[in-house]
């Protein structure tokens, strides 16, 4: 290897690492954001929301990977220019293609795997986190009892506390509300003050209660309308609740596995081929459901040698009376309706298959588009780096996030206008990469012949010697 390859690999190496983290770190915390109410709150172990998270990290590479490359080549040729670098790689007669050879073969190596991971570990990651994410959106809250409100956290029971001790365990003001419908009897306690505390293992809520009265209303005896109510008071007593309910079920993951997020390019393959040939089996068998209806016009279409067909009279009604023109016209009305009827139901069904079956072709492409939007992001961000000649984190954060907003923008409303259907889904899912290669060879051209492309004393100049002409 070239010290001159070695030196531009370490410049490039570092600040990708880097960029990749940040990028990582700020979608994981957007995740956060999002799904804080869901997790705060539930009495989940530290594990779980560390496993969550894992899982979250590994979800986002889609999006962080090519990011990462797009600002650190602009990063990393920025510095090279900002230094005088690149001015000396030149003058050692190195072009500026020949200086990005190590480039483009570490970030071809990046795109590789990046098709790997989207083919191997990605599917697993999807399945991994969303049964995870299902299981802890779907779990109770751990808060089970607040002050002044009802909570039903426990079926069967409203419990209300006018306020807490300092302690968090100390109550006052206690209300239990309880609903027996198998025994077909109300109960509402009151007390006056209580402590609430948790079994060791976890398995149930404890309420002692101290200086209360108990109202209970039930059924009367021997099928007696009358129904019978009981008070009673007490210096203490205890409550149990079960928290079983409370803690994390998990779900079998093959409950989740048929999501197209879920699978590699075998199984989509595998998916595709059998529900087009179940689609193409279905319109078949539609043909055969509604030619039966079709019994006044299933003519042939071919025309037989020495058979001559006589052209149905339009006028054929009017040689009816009035009772045979209203059977035939309801006959007709109901056979419309009938085939109306069915023609719908089956195409709806059609289009929800169709539907689907975008959308597997939709996962399919991403695990090769995440790869070439590695190499048509480098192409750009190299030679923009190249140009502009400023390193750090300043104006290549903005010009990378500009390009990647683009890239990013167009890539979702083709994904859209695939799955509506608009766009069929190799055009959909590689127009952003069709729009940016281009502006990377228009770039790297202009970085090769050394162009002026952002210099703003260039197009100044340019401007004045314009206006100058027009004023003479």
């Amino acid at each position: 290897m070239k010290k001159i390859h070695l030196l531009i690999l370490k410049s490039f190496i570092r600040p990708f690492i880097v960029t990749f983290f940040i990028v990582m770190f700020v979608l994981l915390m957007l995740f956060l954001f999002k799904y804080i109410d869901d997790l705060i709150g539930k009495g989940f172990e530290w594990y779980i929301i560390l496993e969550l998270m894992m899982y979250a990290s590994a979800t986002n590479v889609a999006m962080a990977l090519p990011l990462s490359v797009l600002l650190s080549s602009i990063m990393t040729y920025g510095s090279l220019g900002e230094n005088y670098e690149l001015v000396a790689i030149k003058s050692a007669g190195i072009s500026l293609r020949r200086a990005m050879y190590p480039m483009i073969i570490v970030v071809t190596i990046l795109a590789v795997s990046a098709f790997i991971f989207s083919d191997y570990m990605l599917p697993v990651a999807n399945l991994k986190y969303y049964s995870l994410l299902w299981d802890a959106r779907q779990q109770k809250s751990g808060f089970l009892i607040k002050e002044g409100v009802f909570n039903n956290s426990f079926p069967g029971y409203s419990i209300r506390v006018d306020h807490k001790g300092e302690d968090g365990q100390t109550l006052h003001g206690v209300m239990i509300y309880e609903r027996n419908a198998a025994q077909n009897n109300n109960s509402v306690l009151f007390a006056k003050q209580g402590v609430m505390y948790r079994t060791p293992n976890d398995q149930y809520l404890v309420l002692k209660l101290k200086d209360g009265i108990r109202y209970e209303e039930s059924a009367g005896d021997n099928g007696n309308a009358r129904q019978r109510f009981t008070r009673f008071r007490f210096e203490q007593t205890e409550q149990k609740f079960d928290l079983s309910g409370f803690k994390l079920k998990r779900t079998n993951e093959s409950e989740f596995s048929r999501a197209y997020q879920m699978m590699n390019l075998k199984q989509l393959r595998f998916f595709r081929d059998s529900t087009q040939n179940a689609v193409d089996s279905g319109l078949r068998s539609n043909f055969r459901l509604m030619s039966a209806y079709y019994k006044y016009f299933n003519f042939s279409h071919k025309p037989v040698k020495g058979k001559t067909y006589e052209p149905v009279n339009p006028d054929y009604l009017k040689k009816m009376d009035i009772y045979a023109k209203l059977s035939v016209v309801n006959n007709a009305a109901n056979e419309a309706r009938s085939i109306k009827d069915l023609v719908k139901g089956r195409n709806d069904r059609y289009k929800e298959v169709s539907k689907d079956i975008r959308k597997s072709i939709i996962e399919y492409q991403k695990k090769f588009t995440l790869s070439a939007a590695c190499l048509a992001l480098f192409l750009i961000g190299a030679p923009l780096g190249a140009i502009i000649r400023k390193g750090g984190l300043g104006l290549p954060v903005v010009v990378a996030v500009i390009f990647f907003l683009i890239y990013y923008i167009i890539s979702t409303i083709g994904e859209k206008s695939v799955k509506e259907g608009s766009l069929s889904p190799a055009i959909g899912m590689w127009i952003a990469i069709a729009v940016l290669t281009p502006i990377g060879m228009f770039l790297s051209y202009k970085a090769a012949t050394d162009s002026v492309l952002f210099d703003m004393d260039s197009y100044k100049k340019f401007f004045n010697k314009v206006f100058k002409r027009k004023a003479a």
